[in-house]
């Protein structure tokens, strides 16, 4: 099976939820790896047994990314004819997309 970047997230016997990243090939050996990489930090307070839920987050691959609202709007603003070759034409097409999603 292919191992995957997991996020668990599991609940602390005092409310407070806890995540952290993994790898595994299975739900349950995601889960497995979350307990063990947070049983026994100080700053988690035990586990309740059989009554909890563990949540956990599969990707292929996570990206996350950052883009401040600034550097958007400029993108927005740019020359958008493609008879001038300001953009390749999929980039044309995706501009037109976004800028009547965002009302622009």
């Amino acid at each position: 099976m292919k191992v995957r970047s997991c996020r668990v997230t599991i609940r602390d016997m005092e409310g407070v939820s806890h995540t952290v990243e993994v790898t595994a090939s299975s739900l349950f050996e995601a889960v497995a790896q979350g307990f063990a990489a947070m049983r026994g930090k100080e700053w988690v307070d035990g586990f309740p047994q059989g009554t909890g839920v563990v949540k956990v987050s599969v990707a292929d691959v996570r990206v996350e990314h950052e883009v401040r609202m600034a550097d958007f709007e400029r993108w927005l603003e740019r020359p958008k004819p493609i008879a001038e070759g300001n953009c390749r034409p999929s980039e044309n097409s995706r501009h037109s997309r976004h800028g009547r999603v965002t009302g622009t």
